[in-house]
């Protein structure tokens, strides 16, 4: 059984919370995809599944560096064998549009291709652009985690169009990403 960590980015409220945009917020966002993965992942035998935040009240930590620590110790003491942290992008410029994976180096082969069939999956069934696999070895979540990691940027919070299809549509992104894991695993 394949075990992935589904990280909803950032707390619901107080500190850690996510970006705003076009009326929606980061955490909300990444939170109701965060449930409709886990029920996609929870309903395949292949996958045993958990949440950072399992109900929409769930807070972690007491700070920013707090809740980014709780988020990788839950993951790395329940043994997971993925780690996938799920985010909405924001840029200054309005336009910027499109899904992209932040990794912490290509040389982890796991991570690489994990999150090159992500996007490959987003990017047909939500139809938004892909804008490709980053690496970010800064990132405390891609850093510590003992198994590979993936921070989906699933779309820009600040593009009317990509919040509405995350706040509107989040089933869309769910089913990507699930589709994105299956390929990866060869089980589609």
């Amino acid at each position: 059984m394949i075990k992935i960590y589904v990280d909803q980015g950032h707390n619901p409220r107080g500190f850690n919370t996510g970006a705003e945009g076009n009326g929606f917020y980061e955490q909300d966002i990444t939170y109701e995809i965060g449930k409709r993965l886990e029920s996609l992942l929870s309903q395949d035998p292949n996958f045993e599944v958990r949440l950072s935040r399992p109900d929409e009240d769930t807070v972690l930590g007491t700070n920013n560096s707090t809740s980014l620590v709780a988020r990788v110790n839950e993951a790395n003491s329940w043994g997971a064998d993925i780690f996938l942290s799920l985010h909405t992008n924001a840029a200054e410029n309005t336009n910027a549009s499109g899904s992209e994976a932040l990794i912490y180096s290509r040389a982890s082969r796991v991570a690489l291709g994990l999150a090159e069939d992500i996007l490959e999956q987003l990017n047909l069934v939500t139809g938004l652009r892909n804008r490709g696999v980053v690496e970010r070895p800064g990132l405390y979540v891609l850093k510590r985690t003992a198994m590979p990691a993936v921070l989906v940027e699933m779309g820009f919070i600040s593009n009317r169009y990509d919040a509405e299809l995350m706040a509107y549509s989040p089933g869309l992104f769910a089913e990507g990403i699930y589709r994105g894991i299956l390929k990866y695993y060869d089980l589609d």
